[in-house]
């Protein structure tokens, strides 16, 4: 089982709990305003890898994984690779690491479903929270991610959701409390981060020709983040039984 990987990050700190073995997959049927990998977005790119090379290359690490560290695939998208993420994740099993996927949740299959089987933890971008600027700013559906987070509820896989706060696009209190609604039925959802956006990425549109959509735009304050991921609130399973899931 081969698949296209854009990059490795050996000691991951961001990625989910612990230290972590980042995989970065090529390939992304998305195009975000303020995408931070554009050179991601080729599924032709990158280089081919096999499984058991990853797996390989992930145990030289995990003496630095301790109890809560382990492995995470992100992208690009990881679920345009979903069979190799899959026998990779396998593979972690056998070898006791523990797997985190991180992705937006835009494709539903066979395959991904077999992805989820060996998942031990989601970490899953709600990019936007209403349809009109889902489609705007990320070219697919807010209703295929809620979708997605009604299957993770239903195998009860541990999720952390994410969202990048952009200033004058999402940085209000509405759209905090938007998400709130939104994440309320599915208590699967133990921990909500709110990511500040910034311009990095610039250099890298810049070598491939193209132009930063939010590039006009000023990152986002930590301080404004913060304040705003004190108005996130946790599902609680009790209010989750009595709304039902939205999708």
């Amino acid at each position: 089982m081969t698949g296209r990987i854009h990059s490795i990050q050996t000691l991951g700190t961001l990625d989910g709990p612990g230290v972590r073995f980042v995989l970065f997959m090529q390939g992304c049927p998305l195009r975000c305003a303020y995408c931070h990998n554009p050179d991601t977005w080729d599924p032709a790119g990158g280089q081919i890898i096999t499984a058991e090379e990853a797996l390989q290359k992930a145990l030289r690490y995990k003496n630095y994984f301790g109890k809560d560290g382990g492995v995470t695939v992100t992208g690009g998208e990881a679920l345009l690779q979903a069979d190799f993420v899959r026998a990779f994740f396998a593979l972690c099993h056998a070898n006791g690491l523990h797997t985190a996927l991180d992705t937006s949740g835009c494709i539903w299959n066979e395959a991904v479903a077999a992805l989820l089987e060996e998942t031990d933890l989601c970490l899953l971008d709600i990019k936007m929270t209403n349809e009109a600027d889902y489609r705007r700013y990320t070219g697919a559906s807010l209703e295929k991610v809620m979708a997605f987070l009604a299957q993770l509820q239903a195998r009860s896989i541990p999720t952390w959701v994410r969202q990048v706060i952009v200033p004058t696009i999402n940085d209000t209190e509405e759209n905090i409390e938007q998400l709130n609604e939104w994440i309320a039925p599915y208590p699967c959802i133990e921990r909500v981060e709110l990511l500040a956006f910034h311009k990095l990425c610039v250099g890298k549109y810049e070598a491939l020709g193209q132009p930063f959509p939010f590039g006009h735009l000023e990152a986002a304050k930590p301080e404004q983040v913060a304040a705003l991921q004190e108005k996130v609130r946790l599902p609680r399973r009790e209010d989750a039984q009595a709304m039902g899931p939205h999708f």
